[in-house]
């Protein structure tokens, strides 16, 4: 397992109940500023068996559990090769950094061939996503003056200016980061989840001011984007897909 992920997740990922094309960790261990008391986020996406894609009942898109394991709470969703496709040729950044996350809990030659097409779904749309998720933490951190959302905040506009610019999904906070006092707010951060804003590392009024900036560079940046219109990967990934479902 990857650092900081415990040895389990595998466990979790093989008790699924159909085959996985992969299962990686998504959230704040994914984002780059974990907390001792962050969920486990897995992601993944599951293939249903033929008789269950074509016959009267089909299996199901969406599969979701959760719990708590060895004191850690573990949120895990999975989508059906067929709808995580159909995701991934929409401007979606979540199923992108969960297909790109570099912490792997399970993978397969599937899972190659689908990173392989996703440079291929990428567009300047794919902003909206990134700056609507942005707004929406801002004003969660608005109300309740959290830490988190506040990272949130910075994390995502981050990758959508650095996905705008250069066509490549990073959703590390750590490598994107171009803030001084973000090494600390990550620090502080470990302690909880739900810890308020340290003003004492960053006044609200600078927050706000470098959320207001970041947000005109992300708009800039999908303006200037050299990123296709639209994604190219639609014919490939639906050959994947009949190949896939053949196989079974």
């Amino acid at each position: 397992m990857p650092d900081g992920i415990p040895a389990w997740a595998g466990e979790v990922a093989d008790e699924h109940p159909y085959p996985l094309a992969f299962a990686t960790v998504s959230g704040a261990h994914l984002y780059g500023f974990a907390s001792v008391d962050s969920d486990l986020d897995l992601r993944a996406c599951h293939i249903l068996p033929l008789d269950e894609v074509v016959g009267l009942e089909t299996g199901p898109d969406t599969v979701e559990s959760g719990g708590v394991r060895e004191g850690m709470e573990l949120d895990v969703v999975s989508q059906e090769l067929a709808k995580f496709i159909r995701l991934l040729l929409r401007p979606n950044g979540y199923v992108l950094e969960q297909l790109l996350s570099p912490l792997l809990v399970r993978t397969s030659p599937l899972h190659e061939q689908l990173k392989a097409l996703a440079p291929h779904c990428l567009t300047p749309e794919h902003a909206r996503h990134y700056l609507g998720f942005a707004s929406g933490q801002w004003l969660l951190y608005s109300k309740t003056g959290e830490l988190k959302p506040a990272l949130y905040t910075l994390r995502v506009l981050h990758t959508g200016i650095h996905l705008m610019r250069t066509g490549e999904v990073e959703a590390d906070l750590r490598v994107l980061n171009t803030l001084p006092y973000v090494p600390d707010l990550i620090e502080a951060k470990k302690a909880g989840e739900h810890h308020a804003l340290p003003e004492s590392l960053v006044s609200p009024a600078r927050l706000a001011a470098d959320v207001a900036r970041l947000t005109a560079e992300l708009e800039a940046a999908r303006d200037a984007s050299k990123l296709p219109a639209a994604p190219s990967a639609a014919p490939a990934l639906n050959d994947l897909l009949i190949r896939t479902r053949l196989s079974r």
